[in-house]
């Protein structure tokens, strides 16, 4: 009898466990309450002309540090990011007018960035600090079949926009970049979630929202394949940036791989301006595609207005400065 109660009280100490377990698990709305103050938009721009790149980020320091993909802030052509960098802050209500959500915008910076591993971190210029902070967490807790959210500003929705889904494949060595390990999943992601965090149900990110898989090869359309690089890999490429990211005053630096891997395909998931030529060999493995052009709400339309804004802006203080000089 004693043995008998003994098993059963483990028993419901076991599921009482287990329920206080859950209890720690937020609702998806709990996440997006706590996590989304510290999600950004991040626009970039030539130092003339309206064509730039857009994305999401994370702040991850108060006094203004944000982590984001490389490809959201580095020019295609040149592999050096953009001139003009422009960090939005959240409002604190997303109302879908992009003059209210948008009016929050900062300068900012690139400190770092690795183009292996797409991570880019910027510095914010007058932010009113401590700033909302979204600490990467432990990827190494997050397994197949965990519920994951994302935030970030996907095309085919609105800005801090909320997806929901599920861990599905891990990878080692993604595309063939040491120490590239990436989570798969059929979160919601589109051209515009770039950089933006992958949270777990705690609302603790553990990852960078970084490719997305659209057309195969044969030109078959593919759904729900998207990518995250794994917060463990940001946090370690983090630590070797050193002063990079703790100083303000950091010198920009570039990261290398840890040793040379063969060329591989685009990581961004971002459509191109113009299609790219369809290679003629298939690839080994299946690349991250770009996302096909359907953009109802137009991140290129938004990126050449607000590009417009600001060197309309800058025209304005250069001519006020040069009139206030002559006097």
């Amino acid at each position: 009898m004693r043995r008998w109660l003994f098993i059963v009280g483990a028993t419901l100490a076991v599921a009482n466990g287990a329920q206080a377990a859950s209890a720690k698990d937020l609702t998806p709305r709990e996440i997006y309450e706590q996590a989304s103050p510290a999600v950004v938009m991040v626009m970039a721009y030539p130092a003339s002309g309206s064509r730039g790149s857009g994305g999401t980020g994370s702040i991850i320091q108060a006094d203004g540090l944000v982590l984001t993909n490389s490809h959201v802030v580095l020019e295609e052509a040149t592999g050096r990011p953009f001139p003009r960098l422009t960090v939005y802050l959240k409002p604190d209500r997303v109302t879908g007018d992009h003059k209210t959500d948008l009016s929050r915008g900062v300068k900012a910076r690139v400190v770092a960035y690795s183009q292996p591993l797409d991570l880019a971190l910027l510095r914010v210029d007058g932010a009113k600090a401590p700033l909302p902070v979204l600490p990467l967490s432990d990827s190494e807790a997050t397994h197949i079949g965990d519920r994951v959210v994302a935030i970030g500003h996907p095309e085919q929705g609105g800005l801090w926009t909320l997806t929901t889904g599920t861990i599905s494949s891990e990878f080692d060595n993604f595309n063939g970049v040491k120490g590239k390990h990436v989570f798969q999943t059929e979160t919601g992601l589109n051209r515009g979630n770039s950089g933006g965090p992958l949270l777990n149900q705690q609302g603790q990110m553990i990852g960078v929202n970084t490719a997305i898989a659209r057309v195969a090869a044969d030109g078959m359309p593919i759904t729900s394949i998207s990518f995250s690089l794994k917060s463990d890999v940001a946090r370690q490429w983090i630590a070797e940036q050193g002063n990079a990211s703790n100083k303000p005053s950091a010198p920009l630096r570039a990261a290398q791989p840890a040793e040379p891997v063969a060329p591989q395909p685009p990581q961004k998931n971002e459509a191109p301006s113009k299609p790219a030529p369809q290679a003629k060999a298939a690839p080994k493995t299946a690349p991250a595609e770009p996302v096909s052009p359907s953009r109802p709400y137009n991140l290129d339309e938004l990126l050449t207005d607000r590009a417009k804004a600001e060197a309309d802006l800058d025209s304005m203080i250069s001519d006020m400065r040069g009139r206030m000089k002559g006097r």
